[in-house]
């Protein structure tokens, strides 16, 4: 039980994947602006990450790995999430359509969303069980659902202070997305310590 404790606390704030792995900038650059945008995003990549690690662990460890496929493995990854993306983006469609619409082309990008595929991917490499890797990829959603509130809080504050000119639109928001990553660099070793 600790281990997984110690797996979902890393995966959120030390092996953030936004902010210290750098997978997923765009969706953190490109959805952050509004506080809703941002939450809706992260909940639809929380919901892929899951059910990608639900899918693409068993086809590894069952049906890669036996048949010595394994250099097929990001292909058959990217597939299932983009069939997972589709279906997400059809039930938001259906049920939430004001969040499909402010998500506009960035849920499509879902599939193309590289925290995703990497979440599924290090699973693998990182020989978690099947728990550890749904743990992870929970974590790893959190992580990135904290990182676009946290950023999207920052982006607020941003757009309503006196910048210098040269340094208006995405020059601010790439020093402000470096110095919000920087936040997170204090957390190393410290969730190791509380456990050991």
């Amino acid at each position: 039980m600790t281990n997984l404790i110690i797996i979902l606390l890393s995966a959120v704030f030390i092996n953030n994947y936004v902010l210290s792995k750098f997978l997923g900038i765009c969706p953190f650059l490109g959805v952050s602006k509004k506080l809703s945008s941002a939450v809706g995003m992260s909940l639809a990549v929380i919901f892929v990450m899951l059910i990608a690690t639900a899918v693409t662990w068993p086809i590894q460890k069952y049906l890669l790995d036996p048949k010595n496929l394994g250099y097929l493995q990001t292909i058959v990854f990217i597939l299932v999430i983009a069939a997972l993306v589709q279906l997400v983006e059809i039930v938001l469609k259906r049920y939430i359509p004001s969040l499909h619409k402010s998500l506009g082309v960035y849920l499509p990008l879902i599939t193309t969303n590289c925290a995703v595929l990497g979440v599924t991917i290090l699973n693998i490499s990182e020989n978690y069980t099947f728990i550890e890797a749904m743990v992870n990829s929970l974590g790893s959603g959190l992580g990135f659902m904290l990182a676009m509130v946290m950023f999207s809080g920052v982006r607020s504050t941003i757009e309503g202070s006196d910048i210098p000119e040269s340094f208006k639109g995405l020059p601010i928001t790439l020093v402000a997305a470096a110095i919000t990553s920087l936040s997170f660099m204090g957390f190393g070793g410290v969730i190791e310590n509380l456990f050991s």
